[in-house]
């Protein structure tokens, strides 16, 4: 027999009647509306005459007014025009055919704008897992870059951050180990990043092969703050349905630093008080909610790389200190290395990961331990030894240090379409000391 029970419910839930808003006034990147029964992170549509539709986010709500920030151009827009809400949030459509495609800042194709391909939507906005249903990361995610692999090694559902200033090669690093790597999909989401870099990623470090299996997500600097900040949860949201069938996950996230700064703009705009270096609050409340996405679930797991640009190759900033404190570990580029030709810039003896030690073997960490050891007996006298004021045989610990220094900086050396297994990394990680 036929339920009608289901229907019924459902025609006496919703509302008969549309309730639509005005614009009062736009004031910098915020619109201004009153008449409007609408909740924070539903989407709504401004109805701009001769042009059609614009999307806007409620971001805020003051006095009786509903503050509301746009998703594309305000071109056009003008007092009294109509705003409509739609009663849903941010949603994209995800499904296996995403896969190969570049997607901009709010999960739309850059191509040609269509979704024509199969799927289902699923909101952007999500909690992160149950800290009690999480996986203990236990097994080692290959990156293909010996430097990471021997020293740093990464397991698969950890989080790590990619300090550096800017022009140091965290695109280039990206670009490698998504190649290189042993995960079935990449998401990659270019947050903030310029628009000529974005087809030089995909053509020059990506390459055909990584982007076969990987999802680009590119909300570039020119676009509003709210898609820049939209750009991050659809790649985070597109790399939670990929782990949810059971998939190996490699996102990766460039730069968290840029996100950071739209939520400031965000945050200013609605009239938060600036707090550290001009950031609101509401970007550290933020920060957690999105890098505690990724990590290990019940089934499959979401490895994140995500790079923070630091302002002056200062470390310690706002947002590095407080992205540090919530990740599992960091990779450091050294813009000294970059100035010496020395390439992937990794800053081995100012990198940790913090979960090394329960994935990797004795033998590896005292390797590992060994090769830190010997390069900063070096560096301790390179001043010396560059001078020429180092006398051989006063230390036998720098003496064996100069002896290796030449063949570690070989090691940590790697051109950018050289790959190495896991086995042959260790293997040439135990030559070194041989």
């Amino acid at each position: 027999m036929f339920n009608l029970a289901i229907y019924q419910s459902r025609l006496a839930d919703a509302s008969l009647i549309r309730v639509s808003g005005k614009v009062l006034e736009v004031i910098g990147l915020i619109v201004e509306v009153s008449g409007l029964t609408a909740s924070i992170g539903e989407i709504c549509q401004i109805v701009v005459p001769g042009k059609g539709l614009t999307a806007a986010e409620v971001v805020g709500f003051r006095q009786s007014r509903t503050l509301l920030m746009p998703l594309g151009t305000l071109d056009g827009v003008a007092p009294g025009c109509e705003v409509r809400p739609t009663g849903r949030t941010h949603l994209v459509k995800v499904g296996s055919g995403i896969l190969g495609r570049v997607l901009d800042g709010l999960g739309l194709p850059l191509e040609d704008k269509k979704l024509n391909y199969p799927g289902r939507w699923i909101p952007v906005t999500n909690t992160p897992p149950n800290p009690l249903k999480r996986k203990r990361i236990s097994e080692v995610l290959v990156t293909g870059v010996k430097a990471i692999d021997a020293l740093l090694t990464c397991g698969q559902g950890q989080r790590l951050g990619i300090f550096a200033g800017s022009g140091v090669g965290k695109s280039t690093l990206l670009g490698m180990i998504a190649r290189s790597s042993n995960a079935d999909v990449n998401v990659i989401a270019l947050i903030g990043e310029r628009g000529r870099e974005v087809l030089e990623f995909l053509e020059k470090d990506l390459g055909p092969e990584g982007l076969a299996r990987s999802v680009v997500v590119a909300a570039t600097s020119d676009q509003p703050a709210l898609v820049r900040i939209k750009g991050a949860f659809v790649a985070t949201a597109i790399a939670e349905f990929f782990r949810d069938q059971g998939k190996k996950v490699m996102l990766m996230m460039d730069s968290v630093t840029r996100f950071a700064m739209a939520q400031r703009e965000v945050g200013l705009a609605i009239g938060e008080p600036p707090a550290t270096k001009g950031y609101t609050p509401s970007v550290f409340a933020l920060l957690p909610k999105l890098l505690e996405r990724s990590g290990n679930a019940e089934t499959g797991s979401i490895t994140a790389l995500y790079t923070v640009l630091v302002d002056a190759d200062d470390m310690n900033e706002p947002i590095a200190d407080a992205v540090r404190g919530i990740l599992d570990g960091h990779i450091v580029l050294s813009r000294e290395l970059a100035a010496r030709n020395h390439y992937p810039a990794i800053d081995v003896a100012h990198s940790v990961s913090r979960l090394m030690p329960e994935i990797t073997g004795k033998e590896q960490q005292e390797l590992a331990a060994e090769l830190r050891e010997t390069m900063a007996a070096y560096q301790r006298v390179e001043d010396l030894i560059n001078i020429g004021a180092y006398q051989r045989g006063s230390n036998p610990e720098v003496d064996r240090a100069i002896k290796l220094y030449p063949a570690i900086n070989r090691f940590l050396r790697q051109e950018i379409n050289e790959f190495f297994s896991y086995e042959d990394t260790l293997q040439q990680l135990r030559q070194l000391f041989e």
